[in-house]
């Protein structure tokens, strides 16, 4: 199961930091319009979305967690989930 934080940072520089020195790679920022949707998918590596503006959200093992402004999500490789952003969302995300 993923693991949620609610940091209450959202400055992208401070996150960028905090990523690369927590041993994060191909740490980059996506934005997604309203009502965007992924339908469920994996990834091969040890993920992080920590979302910098709107909300977005991720179901994860059948449970939907709601992120907002600081919030930082963790979840491991191969894990299947699926997105859905329903207004503006801008996150950064990371591998690990």
């Amino acid at each position: 199961m993923a693991k949620v934080f609610h940091t209450g940072v959202s400055d992208e520089g401070k996150i960028r930091e905090t990523l690369r020195q927590e041993g994060f790679f191909n740490v980059f920022k996506w934005c997604d319009r309203a009502g965007t949707r992924y339908p469920t998918h994996t990834h091969p590596h040890y993920e992080v979305r920590w979302i910098l503006s709107g909300r977005l959200v991720i179901e994860e093992g059948g449970t939907a967690v709601e992120l907002k402004p600081g919030d930082r999500m963790e979840s491991e490789p191969d894990t299947p989930h699926s997105a859905y952003a329903p207004e503006e969302v801008c996150y950064i995300c990371g591998n690990r």
